[in-house]
């Protein structure tokens, strides 16, 4: 089903379907953002660069949280917005909920804390 603001965001699969979605800011970004709850195994399409490419989330996403569009090996840079908001402590799987658990913040123009 298409998301009702942007015909390039879809979700099919669970039982959200239709009611969540993501967003990717820029085309570098390594993560997408879910404009509402994604359940494990949906499956998500995002627009990047122009084409529509699916990912399926590997746990529950809740709403504004990020997940990963591709492999992030350790202590890589977390890419949202274009720019790095942190460092990951761990590989983080493609498709695998982004947050305090596999991150450390990257404070605007500083280095990760």
């Amino acid at each position: 089903m298409t998301h009702p603001l942007n015909p390039c965001i879809h979700q099919k699969g669970g039982a959200m379907r239709g009611k969540g979605s993501a967003i990717v800011i820029d085309e570098k970004d390594n993560v997408a953002t879910a404009l509402g709850p994604l359940k494990a195994g949906a499956e998500v399409s995002v627009e990047i660069r122009g084409k529509v490419e699916k990912r399926k989330v590997l746990s529950d996403i809740p709403m504004g949280h990020k997940f990963a569009l591709k492999d992030i090996e350790k202590g890589a840079a977390v890419i949202k917005y274009g720019q790095p908001i942190g460092r990951s402590t761990v590989k983080i799987a493609r498709g695998a909920h982004v947050h305090v658990h596999n991150v450390v913040s990257q404070p605007r123009g500083g280095e990760a804390r």
